[in-house]
C-alpha cells in the first residue's frame, strides 16, 4: 500500500526525511511527502480516494479533523497514523486491523526508535483478531457484526474455533470459512473468488487503467472486494499504472514468464502482434487463469480498450467445493 506523509513544521520535515531514509535502507518503498501548502483536508481527501496509508506528523487533533469527513467503513477506510513532533510516539488512529495501521505504526516506531501506541483490545490483550486473520488470509468478512463476538471471546481467553477443511462442520464453531452456509456460526469468512489478468502497452496512465478495470468489473457484476489478485506478464511487473492499481486496492501483483503463460491449455484469444512483441499471444486471459489455480476458469474473456486488455478468471481453491 502506498504511504503519504504530511508535516507542519521544520521538525516534522526532519522526521519525515529520517523515516524515508530508514525505509530505503530497509528496502521499503518510501512515503510520498505532501507538497508545501497542501492542506490537511486536501491531504486526507486525496489519500482516502487513492486508498493510501496516511501519516500525519503533528497533533492527533489535526489528523482527526482532517479525516473525519471521509471516514465511512472500518473495513475499507484508509489507515491513518500520527507521529508526534518529537518522534517519541507513533499512534494508529484508524483502520488498525482491517487496513493494517497497527502494523504500519509498529514498523515506523521501530525505524524511528519510537513507542507504538496501540489501543485495539485484541492487540493489547495479545488475543486472536478475526479481522486481521481475514486480511492476512485474503478472505472477505460476510457478517461484520460477528467480529465483535469472536473478538470478545478471544479477549476473555476463551477458545475460538474455526472450520476450514471440515465443511460443513460437525459441531457449532465460531468462524466458518466457506462460500455460503445456513449453519450456525458467529463469523462467516468467504474466499475471494476472482483473479484479474491485465495486458497493456507502455505509457498508460494510472487513472485510465483503473477506470477501465473498474468498468469491466462493474459490467460483469464483480466487486473489487471479491478480487484475489492481479496477474500479468513479468515484463510488466514494475509498470507504474499497474502497480498503482494493485497498491490502491491492496491486491498482490502476480507475474509470469511468457514461456509459462504459453504452456497454458485453453481457448484463448491470440494476437500475432503480442506474440512477436512479448513471446506469448495472449497475456490477460492466460495470466488470469494461471493465477486462479489448477482448476481456474475464464469467466470474462479479453476486453480491450486503448491499448489495455482485461480478463477475469474464477479461482479453483474455493472452500466447500469438491
Amino acid at each position: 500500500m502506498r504511504k503519504k506523509i504530511i508535516f507542519f513544521s521544520d521538525r516534522g520535515k526532519i522526521i519525515a526525511n529520517k523515516l524515508n531514509r530508514a525505509y530505503e535502507e530497509h528496502g521499503i518503498e518510501p512515503a510520498e511527502c505532501a507538497t508545501d501548502g497542501t492542506s490537511p483536508d486536501d491531504f486526507a481527501r486525496e489519500g482516502f480516494f487513492e486508498k493510501c496509508a496516511l501519516i500525519f506528523i503533528g497533533a492527533c487533533g489535526i489528523a482527526v479533523r482532517a479525516v473525519s469527513p471521509y471516514v465511512k467503513d472500518k473495513l475499507t477506510d484508509s489507515p491513518v497514523i500520527v507521529i508526534d513532533d518529537t518522534a517519541s510516539f507513533v499512534i494508529p488512529i484508524l483502520s488498525g486491523h482491517a487496513q493494517g495501521a497497527n502494523k504500519i505504526a509498529a514498523v515506523i516506531a521501530k525505524l524511528l526508535g519510537a513507542v507504538p501506541v496501540i489501543t485495539t483490545s485484541t492487540d493489547v490483550n495479545s488475543a486472536f483478531s478475526a479481522d486481521v486473520f481475514a486480511r492476512e488470509k485474503r478472505l472477505n468478512i460476510m457478517n461484520r457484526e460477528g467480529i465483535k463476538k469472536v473478538s470478545a471471546k478471544a479477549i476473555e481467553n476463551k477458545r475460538v474455533t474455526i472450520s476450514v477443511k471440515d465443511y460443513p462442520p460437525a459441531h457449532k464453531v465460531d468462524i466458518i470459512v466457506a462460500d455460503n452456509t445456513d449453519r450456525e456460526y458467529d463469523l462467516l469468512l468467504s474466499p475471494k473468488r476472482y483473479t484479474l489478468g491485465i495486458g497493456m502497452k507502455k505509457g498508460r496512465q494510472a487513472e485510465e487503467l483503473e477506470e477501465f478495470i473498474l468498468s469491466v468489473l462493474s459490467d460483469n457484476n464483480i466487486a473489487t472486494d471479491d478480487v484475489y489478485a492481479v496477474a500479468t506478464v513479468d515484463i510488466k511487473e514494475n509498470d507504474p499504472a499497474l502497480s498503482a492499481f494493485a497498491g490502491k486496492y491492496d491486491l498482490p501483483l502476480i507475474t509470469f514468464e511468457p514461456a509459462l503463460l504459453k504452456r497454458m491449455q485453453g481457448d484463448f484469444s491470440e494476437s500475432e502482434f503480442v506474440e512477436n512483441t512479448v513471446g506469448v499471444g495472449n497475456i490477460c486471459e492466460r495470466s488470469a487463469v494461471l493465477a486462479a489455480g489448477d482448476r481456474g476458469q475464464l469467466v470474462v474473456k479479453k476486453t480491450a480498450h486503448n491499448g489495455m486488455t482485461v480478463a477475469v478468471a474464477s479461482r479453483s481453491d474455493r472452500f466447500g467445493k469438491d
